[in-house]
């Protein structure tokens, strides 16, 4: 028999008990009737509460019953009332103390730095110079992501790895040097190829290529950021050379005035710089690639009207992301 039936014999013997006692109208033959009543439904109760006591705390069964017993038979009334209550409050006290299962927890600041499961495949562009310069991040992850950088195009590689050459770990500062010396080793060996062609060559039209080419290799040297101080005045030099060289036997090549005018511009050539951006946009270069390089050389000259101007014009311009904040800026200046 379950709990609740034992409960329930006992508390409607205990009422056969308290009826007997107001019944009979002797004193002492009243309270015998009652103890002769109270003493099973006694039992009975106690037999109730102990199943609903766990099993480590149940024993031993004997010693537990009789102490249930006694406190309900030695306490009339009372006894009976304070066990129910006790039981009850046993039995529903653990549920309501107990931790929820599920509660709602703050989420905690995500680091994709300390994840294990990345590979290299798994590196985006955006976040992998982030990735690198967290210190806290495992070594072979960070050589993993530069291995993916490695695949990235070259603009947006280098600059992170001469960032890395002053990386605290040895294994990542001999691969971004090996990385960056190769790509130097692979421009190098393109530009000594073209030199010798240019020199070997006559014709004013082939030469023209070739100068195009070499330019554009010492500029990708200077883009790039694999050349520093002197190499780069050189570099610099070299490029607007060969530029120059081209522009003799490609005068209408708008890309090639736009070249011209980048290289104008690093020697701080400002006007002569103007000249070949307007001249690259005359030749049907689109806006959206000479008006940047505009604004640019109007903030250099601290021209800033004009530099509000050039940038107003580009407001409505799609694919322009990565402006976005400076168009913000100079909307609201």
């Amino acid at each position: 028999m379950g709990a609740s039936k034992f409960g329930l014999m006992a508390l409607l013997t205990e009422l056969g008990a308290l009826q007997a006692l107001l019944l009979v109208e002797h004193a002492d033959q009243a309270l015998l009737a009652y103890l002769a009543i109270h003493a099973p439904a006694s039992g009975l109760l106690a037999l109730a509460v102990y199943t609903l006591i766990p099993a480590r705390q149940s024993k031993p069964r004997s010693s537990v019953l009789a102490l249930l017993f006694s406190c309900i038979f030695f306490v009339p009334l009372l006894g009976f009332v304070g066990v129910i209550i006790g039981a009850l409050l046993r039995h529903l006290l653990p549920r309501l103390r107990a931790p929820q299962r599920f509660t709602a927890v703050r989420l905690p600041d995500l680091d994709t730095h300390e994840s294990s499961e990345k590979s290299s495949a798994g590196f985006r562009q955006a976040g992998v110079r982030q990735f690198l310069k967290n210190e806290r991040a495992p070594v072979p992850q960070r050589l993993r992501a530069m291995v993916a950088l490695s695949h990235a195009p070259s603009r947006i590689g280098s600059p992170v790895l001469r960032e890395l050459l002053g990386d605290a770990e040895d294994d990542l500062r001999l691969l971004a040097y090996g990385l960056l010396d190769g790509r130097e080793k692979h421009l190098n060996a393109s530009i000594h190829d073209a030199r010798q062609r240019l020199a070997a060559s006559r014709d004013v039209a082939v030469r023209s290529t070739v100068a195009h080419q070499l330019a554009a290799l010492y500029w990708e040297l200077i883009y790039q950021g694999l050349v520093q101080g002197d190499l780069l005045d050189y570099a610099v030099g070299e490029a607007l050379r060969h530029t120059e060289t081209a522009l003799q036997g490609l005068t209408d090549d708008p890309a090639l005035h736009l070249q011209h005018g980048r290289l104008l511009q690093q020697l701080q050539r400002f006007d002569e710089a103007d000249a070949a951006y307007r001249r690259a946009r005359e030749l049907g270069l689109p806006a959206s690639r000479v008006v940047p390089y505009l604004a640019e050389l109007a903030f250099a000259r601290r021209d800033y009207v004009r530099v509000k101007t050039l940038l107003a014009s580009m407001q409505d311009w799609e694919g322009l992301s990565r402006l976005q904040p400076v168009l913000r800026f100079w909307g609201h200046a």
